[in-house]
């Protein structure tokens, strides 16, 4: 089994183990990663989820023995064309990419992250990512384009001219400057990411949730909007979480409990 899933609370830790191929996409790997998510998306007590891959690389992008293997063939890629029809969409290329979860993701990234394994990180809502990790788009060697929403979601982190540069010259893109651009958000000690990515997991998870998917999905709402749609859709995405959690914490507030921006204590 190349995917497993470990729990603690209400952290859900997806684990891809394929090391001898650095974690290299294949269809079985794909389908499981999404299996995991949507089961993580619909468990009831599961909050944030921490992706990882085991073995020293987080993933080394899709599987390229298994695309040589296509040669001559027709119809295997064309099964994962988005339907005419708006449906939904087949799994992508790497497993999850085109999922559209309800809860948050951290991408834990140790090694390499390129290809369309960068387009799996990038997925993520957090990238925690050790000192010696890095991100490329390394299928530029081989004429094979992203197909994996690197070029929609690496524009949006970095903006469009360096993310051009970085995906045009397919190099290598470092940790430190992963942070520096906005690619990732934390920067760790090699052998830490899973670790440090549990912990923030863990971090988000103590919080009321309604409150945490709403602002998350505000996020994702407002791209393409005008500025005052976007508030408009803010309001509209908040207000009956408001009504249902912030009432109550304003309460819990005015009995003293977390004042001076004290976190430590939510739950008085």
């Amino acid at each position: 089994m190349t995917v497993r899933v470990e729990r603690s609370g209400s952290v859900t830790t997806v684990i891809h183990h394929r090391p001898e191929s650095r974690n290299a996409m294949d269809p079985p790997s794909a389908d499981a990663l999404v299996a995991a998510f949507l089961a993580f998306n619909a468990d009831p007590d599961a909050a944030v989820a921490v992706l990882f891959g085991e073995g020293g690389a987080f993933c080394a992008g899709w599987d390229l023995k298994y695309g040589a293997s296509l040669q001559g063939l027709s119809g295997p890629l064309r099964e994962l064309d988005f339907p005419a029809d708006g449906s939904a969409p087949p799994r992508g290329p790497l497993g999850p990419t085109r999922l559209q979860l309800d809860k948050p993701v951290i991408a834990a990234v140790a090694g390499p992250a390129v290809a369309g394994g960068m387009e799996l990180a990038l997925w993520c809502d957090i990238r925690v990512m050790e000192e010696s990790a890095y991100l490329g788009v390394y299928c530029r060697r081989w004429g094979i384009p992203l197909l994996d929403g690197g070029t929609v979601r690496l524009p949006r982190l970095v903006g469009q001219g360096r993310a051009m540069e970085i995906i045009l010259t397919g190099r290598k893109v470092p940790a430190e400057e992963c942070l520096r651009i906005g690619a990732c958000e934390r920067v760790v000690a090699d052998g830490a990411a899973r670790r440090e990515a549990e912990a923030l997991a863990h971090e988000i998870a103590r919080f009321p949730q309604a409150c945490v998917r709403a602002d998350r999905r505000s996020v994702y709402l407002q791209h393409g909007l005008s500025e005052q749609e976007a508030m408009k859709n803010e309001w509209n995405n908040g207000i009956a979480v408001l009504e249902a959690e912030g009432v109550h914490g304003a309460g819990r507030f005015a009995k003293g409990v977390g004042r001076h921006g004290d976190f430590s204590n939510l739950e008085g």
